[in-house]
């Protein structure tokens, strides 16, 4: 992978490539180009506002601006599990484009979302705040130096609790310092006045409520009761 500064990733130049034919909504595989040697310019993800389906409980043509509000929020507030994305204009409108990052096809990716590994505890304690609904093993980017990154994140932030996650192992375990410090940057974080670009004022104050929620806990959450825990495929 080509490693792509913000400013590239929205100015350049949007060449569309190929689609990702398994997932839901208008997924394109593109480059920006930035030269004119094609290999050299940096892969992205592209999702235009216009190929995404209506879903029964998020408003529709919402979904790129959660993916961005959930890159915000991981940047803001220390995580750093979500790759550079923009919003920006393309050859098919408005969308989402994110960095594309290259994974270690060695790695089984369904034992590892089941390990404790101290990536995966961060990525839990990210989805929780974020509200994700569809926290697959497939979302799931470890490189080859053992990064690990998060993807697709284009249902989340909704008002009611509805957090539907692989990563339920570390549920009821306390909170260290360090994801306490990070739960607090993010209650500041949610506050900042770009969010109310991105997700309606209910969907701000439920994640207020959320994350404060999670600080008086002090502890990782247990899966509803009255929600599916677990995404549907899972992978």
């Amino acid at each position: 992978m080509n490693a792509i500064s913000q400013s590239d990733l929205a100015a350049g130049e949007l060449k569309v490539v190929g689609r990702l034919v398994d997932a839901s909504n208008a997924t394109l595989f593109a480059e920006i180009v930035l030269n004119a040697d094609s290999e050299l310019n940096p892969k992205v993800i592209y999702k235009p506002i216009a190929g995404e389906r209506p879903l029964w409980d998020f408003p529709v043509s919402t979904l790129a601006n959660r993916e961005y509000a959930a890159y915000l929020l991981s940047n803001l507030a220390g995580f750093n599990l979500v790759p550079n994305t923009v919003l920006r204009e393309g050859p098919f409108g408005k969308g989402m484009v994110q960095e594309w990052i290259d994974v270690d096809e060695t790695v089984d990716v369904i034992t590892f979302g089941q390990s404790e590994d101290s990536k995966l505890r961060s990525m839990a304690l990210f989805d929780a705040i974020i509200n994700n609904t569809d926290r697959k093993y497939g979302h799931l980017l470890i490189t080859e130096k053992k990064s690990v990154y998060g993807c697709d994140h284009g249902v989340t932030f909704h008002e009611e609790d509805k957090l539907r996650t692989v990563l339920w192992q570390f549920s009821g375990m306390q909170f260290k310092s360090d994801e306490q410090e990070k739960l607090a940057k993010s209650l500041e974080v949610i506050a900042q006045p770009e969010f109310l670009e991105l997700l309606s004022e209910a969907e701000i104050n439920a994640a207020k409520i959320r994350i404060s929620r999670l600080i008086k806990d002090g502890k990782f959450p247990y899966p509803n009761p009255n929600w599916p825990a677990v995404p549907w495929p899972p992978v």
